[in-house]
């Protein structure tokens, strides 16, 4: 990957960003922005608009994730990621914004704010993604589909 248009590229086709709605909308150097706008289908609850947390999880890490292939120009899988819930998120559009606070060479360290479109902290997240280390091929590395 040699480019920021190659990062935008590949998070364009990835196949679960189309399927839960999540748009890429900046990716440079080590911060990335996405954004999620919510429908029915992303609720938890039958009765009424509750985003789940596993899709503000979701987004949390593609955007996390898209900062740290932009600042390592390779595919760098997520080790681990914490995250704190801080409001239920009930419609509109979910906006993540991710900052690589370390890049080191085996493990990089991104946070990630989620906020409503009213401008609301939903979320804040910490994730650690595999910067470096790894040799030959890999599920992330050389791997197509057929």
């Amino acid at each position: 990957m040699d480019t920021e248009t190659d990062v935008e590229e590949l998070f364009g086709r990835m196949p679960f960003n189309d399927h839960l709605g999540v748009e890429m909308l900046e990716i440079d150097d080590g911060h990335a922005v996405g954004e999620l706008g919510l429908s029915e289908k992303h609720s938890s609850s039958p009765d009424r608009m509750i985003v789940h947390g596993g899709v503000t999880y979701a987004l949390a890490d593609t955007v996390g994730g898209a900062a740290v292939i932009s600042a390592n120009e390779a595919v760098t899988p997520t080790i681990d990621m914490r995250i704190d819930y801080l409001a239920p998120a009930t419609g509109g559009t979910l906006r993540a914004e991710a900052t690589v606070v370390r890049n080191g060479n085996n493990v990089a360290t991104v946070e990630v704010e989620i906020d409503d479109d009213g401008g609301r902290e939903i979320a804040v997240a910490r994730g650690t993604y595999k910067s470096g280390g790894g040799e030959g091929t890999t599920a992330w590395r050389e791997a197509k589909r057929e």
